[in-house]
């Protein structure tokens, strides 16, 4: 029986970084296949994971509940027969429902030898209140459904700051257990150990979303909030969504979004909305092969926090020469970037991914 644990967040929570210290730390002895839902036009993340030498399923078709819910079960039965791996991780894009995702898991547990060992959200305890006022309809999904939360960035926060983000959480999630601890003070292993041990949780959260399927099968509203007869129409766009959680020197640009309960793209994106993540969620990219100057990318991930110039930027992420031929690598979410050395790749590459986005803006900040 093939153990399948998905690792949901919302984006730039930190699920890359979690998923490779686990497989690092705790998995490096299993057999292991991690299948991701990518958001995005350029694919970016996958680089960073080959280069650990995982193996990776990518499927760039949309937002999560038309992809990973339409082909999930032929991607799983085409990993299952190639790999044969013990544990599968699932990565889903990080404006997906970790609903929707638990339902598909479901959905074939009758066709094939698999079942769900845990459902885990990674929170960044420093965007939770930002995060659950501007986007509750798909960040507090992925809270409301976790076995296990597990809170990033919490060793730059105070310990008030923490516990406030605990307290925004029990709002959402009385039961899961919550791990606080800054990341690089837990083994891998301790981690995964807490993670498996909330099972009795993950049958009680997997018979909601069963009873919740059930309901919708019957007419009833999926708790989703998706019209599913529509899903057809979300293969329009390619989204990107990057996890890498940042790490090395980090640029704190003092400024927090406030929205006063609404995103910045017009939408009520409160606990009772129904959105696709595609019309709420926009990305943009480019490839490109020019040279860039760590100056150059601090300056322009400094501008991304001017939101009435290039709309709500909620994560960034790339990889670009420089002239002497060393590549420069860089992250970002809202108040916080990360730009370090990196290893060369085929060409440069910039995501950008937020809310009512000024495409033309961002290409003329990027371009060179």
């Amino acid at each position: 029986m093939t153990r399948i644990d998905i690792v949901s967040g919302f984006l730039g929570a930190g699920k890359t970084t979690l998923i490779k210290k686990l497989l690092k730390e705790a998995l490096a002895d299993s057999k292991v296949v991690l299948i991701e839902n990518e958001f995005g036009e350029i694919g970016i993340d996958g680089g960073f994971l080959k280069e650990a030498g995982i193996e990776i399923k990518e499927m760039n078709s949309g937002c999560i509940c038309c992809s990973l819910v339409g082909d999930f079960g032929t991607s799983l039965k085409e990993v299952l027969h190639t790999y044969a791996p013990e544990r599968i991780l699932i990565e889903p894009s990080g404006v997906g429902k970790l609903s929707d995702v638990m339902k598909a898991v479901q959905g074939v547990q009758t066709d094939v030898e698999v079942q769900l060992n845990s459902a885990v959200a990674v929170v960044d305890a420093s965007k939770c209140k930002m995060y659950i006022k501007n986007f509750g309809e798909f960040f507090v999904n992925q809270i409301e459904h976790a076995g296990t939360i597990i809170l990033s960035r919490t060793g730059n926060l105070s310990e008030e700051k923490v516990a406030k983000a605990v307290e925004l959480i029990r709002e959402h999630n009385a039961k899961a257990t919550i791990i606080t601890t800054p990341w690089d003070q837990l083994d891998g292993k301790a981690i995964l150990d807490t993670i498996e041990g909330a099972k009795d949780l993950e049958t009680e959260l997997m018979e909601e979303v069963r009873k919740q399927h059930d309901h919708h099968e019957h007419g009833e509203a999926c708790s989703c909030g998706h019209h599913h007869e529509h899903d057809e129409e979300c293969h329009e766009h390619h989204h990107h969504e990057h996890n890498e959680e940042c790490h090395g020197h980090h640029h704190d640009h003092g400024h927090e979004h406030h929205h006063d309960g609404e995103c910045c793209c017009g939408h009520d994106h409160g606990h009772e909305g129904h959105h696709h993540a595609d019309e709420v969620f926009t990305s943009w990219g480019m490839e490109t092969p020019a040279h860039y100057e760590m100056s150059e990318i601090e300056y322009i991930l400094g501008e991304l926090e001017k939101e009435a110039e290039y709309g709500f930027v909620l994560r960034a992420k790339g990889m670009v020469a420089t002239e002497s031929g060393s590549w420069i690598y860089f992250d970002y979410v809202p108040g916080e970037s990360d730009v370090r050395a990196g290893n060369p790749d085929a060409t440069g590459k910039f995501c950008v991914i937020g809310s009512r986005l000024n495409e033309e803006k961002l290409k003329k900040l990027f371009e060179k």
